[in-house]
Formats: structure tokens, sequence, C-alpha cells
């Protein structure tokens, strides 16, 4: 089993699919002009520096969140297990070296998910009522097929959305928590399954607004106490700071050698492992996360996009870099441990008992906030594909029949693994398969409307940063448009 999965898994992310997404992300930022680094200081200052001024004028605009709302779901969604039991596996899978491909993956990623954000929020909608939901389904039917009178767009739509809906079946957030609970509290996976089923349950209840507030309030307590965590044990060794860097960036180039429980990997594999990983962790090009930030309420699509740039440096700069460097510092790396497992290891080292406490509270945090924020990207899906308004009744319909579902299949799956000694890595390669085919079609479909996105970069800097000549016939949002077309 473990061979066919890692199979599929070399083949979808093969070279093809590795090559595109740093592809895409090396285009933008040279197109943008290094948008992402150059103008870094002005991209803290729109996000984090928002947090602590003075509200803006924007968030009396249309829209169901406030930016940061919408980017606290986002983080809640793309930082999660993946950061904790991802990185894990990564690093048992592709040695420390598939690091360094995460943190390049990650410095492109920055743009790229800038750049999907920009454009879910510019081609959004307005549902019947007045309430704003964007995402590459929406981008691709806007700006390929009106746009661009691309008449197939539904195809990379389908194909794009079956891609998403796969997770809904293969989902890591119940199992993960659930394997650490269990392992830390002796209470067994599928009753921690059930309570977090049930908890999950109480959150989606109240929608997107509510998962939206209760995101920004655990979201930035959860980093907090992880990160600090992580960096006690990394200072504790600090003697052994730079040594780690030096086999991060040796083995990044030459692939690792077998060494104690660890196999060994060849420079495909470190490769491979680190850029799916930081993919899965961070969801740059996945086109999941600018689902959510097109409900929020902002003046210009770029400046929501700047905190989806924010959004990969903390998920993975920050939150993954910690998870690697205490996994590595401790030496549990080569252990032959993966996933969950190894990063409860490395902070029980690190700290002691008290550290598998610590992570284990992290896991469940980081899950809950992905499960939900995950909940959000289905919802939207749904909205679109009924947004037709004869079938408005049949819409609900779907989305209470959803609300009710959406938790199932992750305790399915745990009942699964039990009953079957399924292994953790198995898991994870499933992971990998659901998040293929929607990043590759997500990424094709932004290089065909990267004109767009150019233009709309132009007119912030024009209006924001009195870089150029601003146009005032330009139009922000794709719906102004057509309400000045349809009034010729």
């Amino acid at each position: 089993m473990d061979a066919l999965l890692e199979t599929i898994v070399g083949w979808l992310w093969g070279l093809p699919l590795i090559f595109t997404v740093l592809f895409v992300g090396l285009y933008f930022t040279i197109g943008s002009k290094l948008f992402q680094f150059s103008y870094l200081p002005h991209i803290f200052k729109e996000t984090f520096g928002k947090l602590f001024g003075k509200k803006e004028k924007s968030e009396d605009s249309k829209g169901i969140l406030t930016p940061f709302q919408a980017v606290a779901t986002a983080i809640g969604g793309s930082v999660g297990v993946g950061n904790i039991g991802g990185v894990a596996t990564a690093i048992a899978i592709g040695g420390p070296g598939a690091v360094f491909w995460m943190w390049i993956t990650a410095l492109l990623g920055m743009i790229t998910k800038t750049v999907e954000v920009t454009l879910s929020v510019y081609y959004r909608n307005t549902d019947e009522k007045g309430n704003p939901y964007g995402g590459p389904t929406y981008y691709m039917e806007k700006g390929l097929g009106e746009e661009k009178n691309f008449k197939f767009w539904k195809v990379p739509a389908i194909l794009f959305g079956v891609g998403i809906f796969t997770t809904f079946f293969i989902t890591l957030q119940n199992y993960t928590i659930s394997e650490a609970v269990s392992s830390t509290f002796n209470i067994g996976m599928i009753p921690a399954s059930f309570i977090y089923l049930t908890i999950i349950y109480i959150i989606i209840y109240g929608g997107i607004k509510r998962i939206g507030e209760i995101a920004s309030l655990l979201v930035p307590f959860m980093c907090m106490f992880y990160v600090i965590a992580g960096l006690y044990i990394i200072f504790k060794n600090y003697t052994e700071i730079i040594p780690v860097f030096s086999l991060i960036f040796d083995s990044a180039f030459s692939g690792m050698a077998a060494v104690g429980g660890f196999t060994g990997a060849a420079i495909a594999q470190v490769i491979r492992m680190g850029v799916a990983r930081a993919v899965y962790s961070n969801e740059a090009g996945w086109g999941t996360s600018p689902m959510i930030h097109s409900t929020a309420k902002t003046s210009h699509p770029i400046k929501q996009g700047m905190w989806g740039a924010m959004e990969v440096f903390a998920d993975t700069m920050i939150v993954c870099s910690i998870t690697a460097f205490t996994i590595i510092i401790t030496g549990v790396w080569s252990s032959g441990l993966d996933g969950a497992a190894l990063t409860l290891s490395a902070f029980e080292i690190g700290i002691g008992e008290i550290g598998r406490y610590i992570i284990t509270i992290s896991i469940f945090l980081f899950g809950l906030t992905t499960s939900t924020g995950w909940y959000t990207y289905y919802e939207i899906i749904l909205r679109h594909l009924f947004n037709n308004e004869k079938k408005l009744a049949l819409k609900y319909k779907i989305l209470t029949l959803f609300k009710w579902l959406y938790p199932i299949p992750g305790s399915l799956m745990v009942i699964y693994a039990v009953m079957n000694d399924m292994p953790g890595k198995a898991v994870w390669y499933f992971a990998d398969i659901t998040t293929a085919i929607p990043t590759f079609v997500n990424l094709i479909v932004i290089l065909f409307l990267s004109k767009k996105f150019f233009e709309l970069l132009r007119d912030y800097k024009a209006r924001y940063l009195n870089i150029g000549i601003v146009d005032p016939d330009f139009n922000v949002f794709y719906e102004d448009k057509v309400k000045k077309e349809s009034y010729k």
C-alpha cells in the first residue's frame, strides 16, 4: 500500500507540478519587480501594522468579515496540522534538506498567494443578501469565461472543485488531532475523534461570520503559544543553530544518506517533499484561502492580497521553521518516527513531559481552526455552484445538509485507520494526492489572468504609494466594471 501511494505521489508531485509551482512564483516575482521583497516593510505596515492602528474606512465597505477576521480564518485554515505533522513528515521522508525547499517555495509563494487573493477579491460576486463571495471558480468564470471569452471555463472550474472536495473525504485534521490526544491523554483515538467532531459542529453552526470571529480570537493565541515553546527549545540549544543551518543547506542539494532510523533520500525526493509540504501548509497556489479572503471588507483587492503574502510568511517562515528546527536540533529527525509523533517526541525531549502537553494543545487548536476554516471553502464553492436565482431554495437546503455532513468523514477516516492499523505516513500520502490537482489547475489559471493582477498592482501603487498616475476610469472591482458597462 505504501509503495503504491508513494508511486502516485511521486507522479503527481513530479517535475511538471514542482516546476509549475516554482515557475509561477518566479514569474510573478519578476513581473511585480520583487514586490514581496522590495515592499516587505509596506506589506508589514498594511497588515500587522493595521492591527494596532485606527480602524480603516475600508472596513465600512461591503463584506462579511473584517480584513483581520478573514486572514485569521485563512491562517487558521493553513496554520494547522500541516505545520506540525506535515513538516515532520517532510523531514522524516526527505531529510533536513526539505526545509530549504519549503523556504524557497514559501518566499515565491508570498507573491503567488497575493495574486490569487487579489483576483478572488476583484472577481467576487455579491449574493442576494449583499454578501460577497469569490475564489478560483469565480475568476475562472469571469476572468476566463467573460473577459477572455473562453467557452470551456467550466472544465478547469470542475477539476478544481472536484479536487478541493476530495479533501472532504480525505482529511488529516481529525486523524492527527486524535493521534496526538490519544497518545498524550491515553483515551483512545476514536473517542478523541468524536470529541473533536462535536466541537466542530458547535463552531460551524454559526456560519462563516462565527468562524471568523472565533478564528480572530484563537489564531494569535495559538501561534504565540506554539512559537514561544519552540523558541525556548531552539535557544536552549543555541550552539546547535549554525550546525542545523549547515545540515539543511548541505542536504538540500546533495540528498541524504541513511542515518539511524532515517532511510535516506535522493535529491529529487528532498525537493518534492519540501515543495509539496510547503504548499499543503501555507496553501499558496492551492486556491483555498483566497475563498475566505474574498469575503473581507476592503477598498482595494491588492490590500487584501498583501494579507495573503503575510499569511504565507507567518505560516512557513515562522511556524514551520520553528517545527523544523525543533525536530532537527533535538536530534529526533532520524529516529524513524514521522508525523505528529515526531514533533511530540521533539518537544518532549526539548522541554520534558510538559512539552508533550504543549504540542498536543497546539495540535488541537491548530486542527480546530483548520477544520472550521476549510468548512468556509466548501461553502463558498457550493454557493457558486448554486448561485442561480432559481436555485436559491435548493442552495440553502444543500448548505444546511453539508453543515451536518462536514465533520463526519474525518471521524470515519480515524475509525478506518485504527481498524486497519494504517501508518501515519500513508495518511500524508493521501494528503499530497488531494493537493496536486487543484494546485496545478489554479496555477495555470492565474498565469492566464496575470495581466489583470499587474493592472491592479499598478493602480494600487498609483493610488496609495504615489507611484504613477491614477486612472479615474479604472475599475477596482469587476462588478463595478459590469455595472458601468450596463449603463452605456
